[in-house]
């Protein structure tokens, strides 16, 4: 600095701020550098749970929780699992979520994780999916005895459920997010879907799928029913009047009601800059799901409708009745409105799919079903490379079969062969031309023998892969619906739902015991979770807030203390027989030298006697 510039203040203002970077630095080091901070930068549970273990009962969650650096505070939870100390945070949150009781109160660290880290199961679940498991174990007590079969249980699901605004939580819809289908199969969060679905959604939602079906039966009958049994000439008038009306009920409020929702969806993807590439466009997020492009699909099929509506082209026709949908205006326009028809007609029962949520067993097939359907798509991938292979080399023979005359034409045939379609009539042709015969014959064994029963192969590998992780598959679709339904569902019946759970009041754990607070009781068959150690930690003695918690018996008897005590333990053999080795060598040499001595002089004698 005093090569830079002459100017005293200047020096000096340097010089005050590094001493104040100094003192600000020196204060962090002093007043961060805790016990329980240093066991994370070591990432060892045992030595954390040393560091809690001098923290007076009243506030051993928050050494856990809160470390305050000046006007600063620093979660060691948080920070453990930002560094990658991962058997650190286990060891937290296993602490944390441990019941533990004196003779006046019980102690439970749920409250207190959940309010100074509400978003603790999003944070979780992106940075260290592995601690979702002693999170959510740590949320259940189970009692270690039995009445009449039956097992209590309280699940403390009080945060997966509510917020701070005691809204619906977003942990359930974080938790679907992460698409583990063997963590949305856990107790706690199988309870919580459960018990929301079961209550508030359903109702909601099956009365926006009744609307769907409603429309689906009124699309079916002008489209599928009157069209083929138009009635005699006296309840033909009748029949066309009908068909117009429910026909306009359909482009009125089905196709205005999927315009307005994809206008609505697409504005909203727009805004949010929510966009996916396929192939060298963006297209909105919500059309990444099979439900967003069905009900496009749909959409743009009764638009197609709309404009080819023969109907519309009758209304002039002087000759034909009312709303009649045949004239020779229209005759060309008839096929066209047909396929449309029949596109929309496949969509309407596509997105009928969705309603196997009811059933997380239907619910299951149809996405076990779903996931084997690429494995259906190779089959047939290689069964349309065979048929051209061999169609071209029919084509290339000579001969004089007219099934098999042409490219396309031994393609049809082929592709009827497969699929078993081809009559014996056409076999037994097949006798006077062996060339032809023979590649038939190679063609049935490549793909009815070799390609089908390799079908059957990869069908039942996928299905067995598929069929372990189903139900959670399921279970993640209806999570997926919970969270889209949840935000149309009254107030009042949230409300009433959870005035209905009194998560305000405590739960027992056993017969006038009451415990804590935040949890649903139920009953379990005594068989299901057997538990034979009491999951809550009794102590005697004091029962001051400010008093540590006694050394726990089980303290000591965990994998990683055993691990030492074997450690230590092959380094006290390996220095015994280190320092045995050593002995004997030395022993040997001094027996070694003693004998030379005596034997040099015994030499000397026997020279000294013969002189």
């Amino acid at each position: 600095i005093r090569m830079l510039t002459d100017n005293d203040a200047a020096e000096e203002a340097f010089r005050w701020s590094l001493s104040l970077i100094s003192r600000i630095l020196m204060r962090v080091i002093n007043e961060g550098s805790t016990i329980v901070m240093k066991a994370i930068n070591s990432n060892s549970g045992k030595q954390l749970r040393k560091a809690v273990g001098c923290a007076p009962r009243g506030k051993r969650a928050f050494w856990m929780l809160n470390i305050q650096v000046g006007t600063h505070s620093i979660s060691p939870l948080m920070w453990s699992i930002e560094i990658g100390s991962l058997e650190a945070a286990k060891a937290i949150i296993v602490d944390l979520l441990t019941i533990r009781a004196d003779r006046d109160r019980y102690y439970y660290g749920m409250d207190i994780l959940f309010e100074r880290h509400p978003d603790v199961i999003k944070r979780i679940c992106l940075d260290a999916p592995a601690l979702m498991q002693p999170l959510l174990d740590g949320l259940i007590w189970r009692s270690r005895t039995t009445d009449n079969g039956q097992r209590r249980t309280n699940y403390y699901v009080r945060h997966l459920l509510l917020d701070e605004n005691n809204e619906f939580s977003k942990a359930t819809e974080w938790i679907t997010e992460n698409q583990d289908p063997k963590l949305v199969c856990h107790p706690a969060v199988s309870l919580v879907t459960d018990m929301v679905w079961g209550r508030v959604a359903f109702r909601t939602f099956l009365f926006g799928r009744a609307w769907f079906i409603f429309t689906l039966l009124v699309f079916i009958i002008p489209q599928s029913v009157l069209n083929r049994n138009p009635g005699d000439s006296s309840h033909r008038q009748t029949v066309h009047i009908v068909n117009f009306a429910l026909r306009c009920f359909i482009y009125s409020c089905s196709m205005g009601h999927w315009a307005m929702l994809h206008v609505k969806n697409s504005i909203r993807d727009i805004r949010n800059k929510a966009f996916v590439k396929f192939g060298r466009c963006f297209i909105p997020e919500y059309l990444t799901q099979w439900q967003g492009r069905s009900s496009l699909l749909l959409t743009l099929f009764l638009v197609v409708m709309l404009i080819l509506e023969p109907i519309l082209y009758c209304l002039g026709d002087p000759n034909g009745d009312i709303f009649n949908d045949e004239c020779p205006e229209a005759e060309m326009f008839l096929f066209p409105y047909s396929v449309a028809s029949t596109g929309a007609m496949l969509m309407y029962f596509m997105l009928l799919i969705d309603l196997s949520v009811f059933s997380t067993r239907v619910s299951a097939f149809a996405l076990v079903s779903a996931r084997v359907l690429s494995e259906v798509a190779l089959y047939l991938f290689g069964i349309t490379f065979f048929v051209i292979a061999f169609a071209c080399a029919i084509s290339a023979l000579e001969q004089g079969n007219e099934k098999f005359a042409d490219i396309p034409s031994a393609a049809l045939q082929l592709y009827k062969i497969s699929f078993g379609m081809f009559s014996n009539t056409n076999y037994d042709k097949l006798e006077s031309h062996l060339a032809l015969k023979i590649l038939v014959v190679l063609y049935v064994v490549t793909t009815i023998i070799f390609m089908l029963n390799l079908l059957i192969a990869q069908l039942n590998c996928s299905y067995q892969a598929t069929y372990l992780d189903m139900v959670g598959y399921a279970r993640l679709n209806r999570g997926k619906i919970v969270c889209e339904t949840m935000p149309s569902c009254p107030k009042v019946r949230w409300a009433a739902f959870v005035g209905a759970l009194r998560l305000d009041e405590c739960c027992e754990f056993g017969e006038g015991d009451m415990g804590v607070p935040g949890g649903v009781q139920v009953f379990e068959p005594s068989s299901a979770n057997i538990t034979t150690v009491d999951m809550i930690k009794r102590f005697g003695g004091s029962t001051s807030p400010a008093a540590q918690w006694p050394e726990e018996e089980a303290a000591g008897n965990d994998e990683e203390d055993r691990f030492d005590r074997m450690e230590k333990l092959i380094e006290k053999a390996m220095k015994r027989m280190a320092g045995g080795r050593g002995g004997k060598k030395g022993g040997g040499g001094s027996s070694m030298g003693t004998e030379e001595q005596q034997e040099s002089s015994a030499r000397s004698g026997g020279t000294e006697a013969s002189e």
